[in-house]
């Protein structure tokens, strides 16, 4: 289903390319576990089970995890009118609206397709947000829904469960003592080190993907709007309150920093940015004052 967000080939090929590359240490994966004799097969079909859950139903886990709830256009008009313009500006279906009642200024979309999508927002950077500072977040958040790059972070994620269960087979059964024929080291040992370094593997590629969706979600949600000043205004507005958080309301957000618009980290946290779920603030900036630069505005 296209909409009139602009197409990103770099977000489609490096979603391609994330996908075969996980795909092929998923098959690597299972073959050093049957080369091993482990019967790997329950622990594929729970991890495959949750894989289904997590896709079909990551809107309302989502909205849970960050308890938010639907809101109609009588709760929100003025919500419900900035995404009724965004939709029809897009020619994309309307997605449900919802809001989270946390200080924390941010924002998320979630849902395999367009229509099944959900956008939230926090009752934080409501508070905070100019009209055209909250349009520039919410069209970069509907662009994650057009691009289909949620649907696409889900599927990615699953060679990381499964390596995590793998993990805690090894140590939670029999596998840890037993060793191969030729009296070397114990399975469950050789299975904690691959899966560790599978996971390690796929963290690093979807985060690497995760920095670059919200870079395209910038451009795309900048290009749309064709105001990117106001999308570089909420982006410092959100990052410098950010700051002003308590730090436990910001732990309690931090698991979901891969879906929000802007990263809840804690004061003091230095990530290397390898590791980061988003590009850095001054990135993203250098982008929209780019994007400011082409459309002949600021």
């Amino acid at each position: 289903m296209g909409t009139r967000f602009a197409s990103d080939r770099g977000l489609t090929s490096r979603m391609v390319v994330t996908m075969f590359l996980l795909g092929l240490l998923y098959v690597v994966f299972v073959g050093v576990l049957i080369a091993l004799g482990v019967r790997a097969l329950t622990v594929l079909v729970v991890a495959g089970v949750l894989l289904l859950v997590q896709y079909f139903l990551s809107d309302r886990i989502a909205l849970f995890a960050m308890h938010g709830r639907e809101v109609s256009p009588q709760e929100a008009p003025e919500l419900h009118g900035v995404i009724d313009r965004l939709c029809a500006m897009a020619d994309m279906p309307k997605p449900r609206v919802a809001i989270a009642d946390s200080d924390v200024p941010n924002a998320f979309a979630t849902g395999r397709n367009q229509k099944n999508a959900v956008v939230c927002v926090t009752t934080g950077i409501l508070r905070r947000l100019e009209p055209q500072e909250l349009e520039g977040v919410l069209a970069h958040e509907l662009s994650h829904v057009a691009h289909r790059d949620v649907a696409v972070m889900t599927i990615a994620s699953f060679l990381g469960i499964v390596a995590g269960l793998m993990t805690r087979v090894a140590l939670y059964t029999g596998l840890g003592g037993r060793r191969d024929n030729q009296g070397g080291l114990p399975v469950g040992l050789i299975i904690m080190l691959v899966s560790v370094v599978v996971y390690a593997v796929s963290f690093l590629l979807t985060r690497a993907l995760s920095r670059y969706r919200e870079l395209a979600a910038d451009r795309a949600g900048a290009l749309l709007t064709q105001r990117p000043s106001a999308l570089a205004s909420a982006l410092t507005k959100v990052t410098g309150d950010m700051a002003r958080i308590p730090t436990r309301d910001l732990r309690d957000a931090e698991p979901f920093n891969a879906f929000y618009f802007a990263p809840a980290l804690a004061g003091g946290a230095t990530l290397a940015a390898l590791f980061s779920t988003h590009p850095s603030l001054e990135r993203r900036l250098g982008q929209l004052a780019a994007i400011s630069k082409q459309l002949g505005r600021g």
